[in-house]
């Protein structure tokens, strides 16, 4: 660690000017002060004009190939009967777009970074071979050079920064894709003031607002095509997507923001012993610089150093779970980058007694144990909020999922926004109760030791099931996608057996007993609407009546439906095959008098020969 950049303390203690400690000040005026601090940032690798024209012409182009490739081979091919030719080099033809993307990610940095980290956190969605060729973007970063971030620093700060801090690391130990970290120390005066002296200064890349508003520019062109693929649009808006991604990288280039978002992280946890975040030095904060009290400690995937320092990697994957149900369906404000990088396992000199509520939060007669370590969460650029409206849907949803129903998973479904109002449900509420029944509890570990046949048997009968169901990605997903998806791929890492049922459950049964009222209104609403039903069913069996005997009743027989539309497949490949054999007899009748018409209507027989030849191959296929 240097005594400012490259200066010797009796040299900075000569020009240091002697002033007076500041007095104190709140926060609210600290970050009003912070966000009206002057001074140009030295955009030392801004993109020119020019060059933002290619960059934003690469991204596009890249976005277009893909989307042809995906085309041809996951759409065109599977509709013409080549299904099995498109499978054959599916894994390998994704890992070479990966790798694609991958390269020009690292090359053109910025918002590409975070596209392809969002990308890699797509267990969901993505198989394995393609995540994994995205894991690593955040390392690949290059660092900016000192010189620069310090200019930087100095124009946000409006101050050398030998006067900012008692010490400044010029050896940055993280660079992102947004800026880079350095540790330092504070000076006495302000040391004393807050209480500690070591902290971590994020400092903004220069430049990185050109960047991104380049890359959004070009993110919103490739939503624009998206939304005229029929395939998409069905299930997704596009180009909302994009917005929601765009305000928040926009948010996250804003370290006024960002330290905002810490302060309210650490109040909505202040009473949690298990939880904590890193300060906020609001007095060497400002729109591109942000200082925070230096949390570093164990890496929470670090499982060799948890069980070194006397902590369970299966109890700190059980609260960081618990952590994040809290933040999703309680605190409705969440972190949404929770990767290994962003959270730490702090254990505590003094050991702090969990406060037991006076409601009955802990019903044992003995006193909690002390509580010896706690999760701290760093880097809130990156975070979401979920409305009153669609937390209340959330918890429904977690409800249904604790007690195993079907039905409710799908009513709540519905209103969360992952299900379209219109279309049947039946067959999926009746897939989601088969499902809950056979494999309901189980965790990765345990799915993996099932007999693949059986899961294959169970994805053959319910495929047309889910393909037809009206899905979509409501816009305000994509982060608590992520969120999930990153906790889940920690807590696995943590203990390969984690079972996220397990984890619900208890918190569900905390939500329940805590929400009180609440679950007594939806009881007595319930029964209101039974009463309701039970009133009008005279009138609903009499209506019923009426239209049986004038023979207008309609029966919705999902089976049947497909058993027809196979019919209707089989019929159209017969008319194919008559009208190629139409077509080819025509032609070798007149292939004698007028032989350049009997050749055309030879060769057009072709087309209706391999259509019925392809229904064909379908039908034995299925």
């Amino acid at each position: 660690m240097t005594d400012g950049p490259g200066l010797t303390e009796e040299r900075a203690a000569k020009e240091r000017p002697a002033t007076a400690a500041a007095p104190a000040t709140t926060a609210a005026s600290l970050r009003a002060a912070a966000a009206s601090v002057s001074g140009r940032p030295i955009k030392a690798d801004s993109a020119s004009t020019a060059d933002g024209r290619a960059r934003y012409r690469r991204i596009v182009r890249f976005a277009q190939r893909a989307m042809v490739q995906i085309w041809w081979f996951e759409i065109f091919l599977p509709r013409i009967r080549l299904g099995k030719l498109s499978e054959r080099g599916r894994t390998a033809r994704m890992q070479r777009l990966a790798r694609r993307f991958h390269a020009l990610a690292v090359e053109l940095g910025g918002l590409m970074i975070k596209v392809g980290q969002f990308l890699s956190s797509r267990l969901d969605v993505l198989p394995p071979e393609i995540t994994a060729e995205l894991e690593g973007l955040q390392d690949e970063v290059p660092a900016v050079a000192f010189p620069a971030i310090r200019a930087q620093a100095e124009a946000e700060l409006g101050m050398p920064l030998w006067q900012a801090y008692a010490s400044f690391d010029e050896t940055p130990i993280a660079a992102a894709s947004f800026g880079q970290a350095h540790r330092a120390t504070l000076t006495p005066a302000l040391a004393e003031e807050t209480g500690y002296s070591r902290v971590v200064v994020k400092v903004q890349r220069p430049g990185i607002e050109d960047l991104v508003a380049t890359d959004l520019r070009a993110l919103r062109r490739v939503g624009q095509l998206l939304k005229r693929v029929e395939l998409v649009s069905k299930r997704a808006d596009a180009p909302a997507l994009v917005e929601e991604f765009a305000a928040t990288s926009l948010e996250e280039i804003d370290y006024i923001h960002e330290g905002s978002s810490a302060e309210r992280f650490a109040a909505d946890f202040e009473t949690d012993p298990r939880v904590g975040a890193a300060q906020v030095v609001w007095e060497r904060t400002a729109s591109r610089i942000l200082t925070l009290s230096d949390v570093t400690a164990i890496k929470i995937t670090d499982v060799d150093a948890l069980r070194a320092a006397g902590i369970d990697p299966i109890e700190v994957a059980n609260e960081l779970a618990r952590a994040t149900f809290q933040q999703l369906f309680v605190a409705g404000f969440f972190h949404a980058d929770p990767h290994p990088g962003n959270i730490f396992v702090m254990p505590l000199a003094t050991p702090r007694t969990p406060i037991t509520s006076e409601d009955g939060g802990d019903t044992s007669t003995e006193p909690p144990a002390p509580v010896t370590w706690e999760l701290t969460y760093i880097d809130f650029g990156m975070m979401g909020v979920i409305s009153d409206t669609l937390r209340a849907s959330l918890r429904q949803l977690i409800f249904a999922i604790v007690s195993r129903d079907g039905p409710g998973l799908v009513r709540s479904m519905r209103s969360v926004g992952v299900l379209l109002p219109a279309g049947d449900t039946i067959e999926l509420e009746q897939a989601m109760t088969e499902l809950f029944g056979r494999f309901g509890g189980m965790g990765v570990a345990e799915l993996q030791r099932v007999d693949p046949a059986e899961l294959g048997d169970f994805a053959d009968r319910f495929r047309d099931t889910i393909r037809e169901m009206p899905f979509q990605l409501p816009e305000n997903f994509l982060l608590i996608i992520r969120a999930i998806s990153l906790v889940s791929g920690v807590t696995s890492a943590l203990d390969k057996d984690f079972n996220m049922w397990e984890a619900v459950d208890p918190f569900a049964r905390t939500l329940t007993r805590d929400e009180g009222g609440n679950t007594i209104q939806a009881v007595t609403k319930q029964a209101v609407s039974a009463l309701a039903t039970a009133v009008t069913l005279p009138g609903r069996l009499d209506a019923l009546t009426t239209r049986l005997e004038a023979g207008q009743l309609k029966v919705q027989t999902p089976s049947v439906d497909r058993h027809m539309r196979s019919l209707e497949r089989m019929l159209r490949g017969v008319v194919s095959a008559i009208v190629f054999a139409a077509l080819l007899i025509a032609g070798v009748l007149v292939l004698p008098q007028l032989a350049p018409l009997g050749v055309v209507l030879m060769s057009v027989s072709v087309v209706p020969l391999l259509h019925a030849a392809a229904v064909a191959f379908g039908r034995r296929r299925r």
